[in-house]
């Protein structure tokens, strides 16, 4: 264990009458103030760095909660991006309702090393219950150390708040928990009349134990700067460094938690790497209480430009982050925002979108399709010319080689020529992505597959199922219509967007067919009674193939319904086709049924 330091004597707890709200640095009535107090120090980079993340604690504070599945999915997103080194080391839950231990038992089920789940509780013993009940073996601890808390808040003395504090942890080492104390406020906290105190005695708590003591520094309003010229308490460098040479607290003990309040969360995380701490807090998209916290997926960027290496993440998994966010939990992420937002790779100035296709280096800093799975886009105006809407129609279809769309390509021009009227008309505005599909969708159709193809898909995706399992119902292969036809009849009443059902032998003569449809039963019997269909294609091509057949859309001539027929093979016992079984499907009908979950 860590020996303590002679110069630890020297801080000791100043238990002030009054508090110390810093008001030259925080006036209140005007922003807040920088001050510099000239003395440089330089950066003593971490030996390690590493990301932790706050998603479903303080992200889940600035949104609507999220559900345990909704956690476990976003959990196994932050595994798989955190890779076998497990660079996002940690993610804390809350514990307090049946929907929290719901979503931490489903994560810890999954047996995953990283990120490690630790719990956060407020500083009473209550509270640490849940987290030895939970088995989880860390936890953060509510630990407030600014006058504005203490005081304002608390309503306490700062020895009062002290021994509070060192009351908690030391019921968590009892407990074996590491107990990890979030010094809430600290960029307005008097950090060697408090904070420095606080943290002596917490290593000295560590000593004791033989167990770590974490600390996490809060800069709660996002007060913090990353000069190391400025003055304490603001100086993120002096702050780290504080917490090291003067309290003692080994860099792998140490944990940055910054908010944006004024631009700085990224810059701050990353300066508090860069002068000895070992963990960044972040959430996913930055999303956290206010302006957000510090993005995760900002320092997965920033890791790698510092480290060189991403050591084994997945980045890629930042855009399935983004598509989930978007698509499942309808979350407005700004177009603009770096790395996830939709214009973080676009670009609408003409002589951009010439340069991209010239050479993509040029105007995109690094291969976004290899490690993000996005690929350039560009935001369509009038100056883009033909060249620019070609562009745009390969990269959003993803078209290749022979595939591509030549600027020369005739419906290029036509969508080229109204877009210039637009702009002719007065418009100012770029040309919005969904505009862009309207226009291909109507000058180059091909690109497209249709609405009633969708429809067709799904059809034959639905119901293969069910013709193969009747297909294969023992009464089929006596080709005995009084066996048969109560089983048809009960398929009919179970799937009632069937409009005939029917069976014929290996000569393509009718053997049954049944129909609910009273209107149209006159009309289909003497079909059967008066017609073969050994010419027809849902009889022939399961006869030669031995597969299941799907026909195109077509007009039912005898009830005049949009349908698709299914057909299939009915074999004996030694495999040889002796039948077709076939049935007529309403489209519409069997969408409309099937609970409503189709989508075009």
């Amino acid at each position: 264990m860590l020996k303590l330091k002679p110069r630890r004597d020297t801080y000791t707890l100043k238990d002030v009458e009054t508090p110390n709200l810093f008001k030259e640095f925080f006036p209140y009535i005007e922003p807040p103030r920088i001050f510099f107090d000239g003395k440089y120090i330089p950066p003593q980079p971490a030996k390690n760095f590493y990301i932790t993340d706050t998603t479903f604690r303080d992200g889940q504070q600035a949104r609507v909660p999220y559900t345990p599945d909704q956690i476990e999915t976003l959990y196994k997103f932050l595994h798989k991006l955190s890779g076998p080194k497990g660079i996002i080391r940690k993610t804390e839950f809350f514990l307090y309702t049946p929907k929290d231990r719901e979503a931490l038992e489903r994560c810890l089920g999954l047996g995953y090393q990283y990120p490690e789940i630790t719990g956060w509780i407020r500083a009473n013993k209550n509270d640490l219950k849940l987290v030895k009940e939970a088995g989880l073996k860390e936890t953060g601890i509510l630990t407030s150390c600014s006058d504005y808390h203490i005081f304002l808040k608390l309503k306490k003395t700062r020895k009062q708040a002290l021994e509070d504090y060192l009351a908690i942890v030391k019921e968590a080492l009892s407990l074996g928990i590491r107990p990890r104390c979030h010094f809430e406020d600290i960029t307005r906290a008097d950090i060697y009349g408090f904070v420095i105190p606080f943290a002596i005695e917490l290593m000295k708590l560590r000593e004791e134990s033989g167990i770590d003591v974490k600390i996490r520094l809060c800069d709660t309003l996002g007060l913090g700067v990353p000069y190391s010229e400025a003055a304490l308490p603001v100086s993120v460098p002096k702050l780290i460094r504080a917490l090291i040479e003067e309290a003692g607290v080994p860099e792998e003990l140490l944990e940055w938690h910054g908010h944006n309040d004024f631009y700085k969360g990224v810059i701050n995380a990353t300066v508090a790497w860069l002068y000895g701490c070992t963990y960044v807090n972040t959430s996913l998209l930055g999303i956290g209480e206010r302006t957000g916290n510090t993005p995760l997926e900002a320092m997965v960027f920033e890791y790698i430009a510092l480290k060189g290496t991403a050591d084994g993440m997945d980045v890629s998994v930042i855009t399935d982050i983004v598509n989930y966010y978007k698509t499942e939990l309808h979350e407005r992420i700004p177009p603009r925002q770096p790395l996830v937002g939709e214009e973080f790779n676009a670009t609408k100035a003409g002589i951009h979108i010439d340069g991209l296709i010239k050479n993509e280096e040029i105007y995109n800093s690094f291969d976004t399709l290899r490690v993000l799975k996005r690929p350039i886009q560009i935001i369509i105006t009038d100056k883009s010319g033909t060249a620019g809407i070609a562009y745009w129609i390969n990269m959003h279809f993803g078209l290749k080689g022979d595939k591509q769309i030549d600027k020369r390509h005739p419906g290029v021009a036509k969508i080229y020529k109204k877009i210039i009227e637009e702009y002719e008309k007065g418009r100012v505005t770029p040309i919005s992505n969904e505009e862009m599909l309207a226009y291909t969708k109507k000058y180059i159709p091909e690109l497209f597959v249709s609405e009633l193809d969708h429809l067709r898909d799904y059809v034959i995706k639905l119901m293969s199922h069910y013709i193969e399992d009747l297909s294969q119902e023992k009464e089929m292969s006596t080709l005995k219509a009084t066996k048969i036809r109560p089983v048809l009849k009960k398929f009919l009443e179970e799937h009632p967007y069937v409009q005939f059902i029917y069976i014929v032998d290996a000569e393509g003569k009718p053997v049954v067919g049944l129909t609910n449809d009273i209107e149209y039963l006159h009309k289909f019997e003497e079909l059967l009674k008066t017609e073969t269909f050994e010419n027809r294609e849902w009889f022939k091509v399961p006869m030669k193939t031995g597969k299941t057949y799907t026909s195109k859309f077509y007009t039912s001539r005898i009830t005049g319904n949009l349908c698709i027929t299914l057909s299939i093979p009915i074999r004996n016992k030694y495999e040889e086709i002796i039948g077709i079984l076939g049935m007529d499907i309403k489209f519409e009908d069997v969408v409309k049924m099937e609970n409503g979950s189709y989508e075009v």
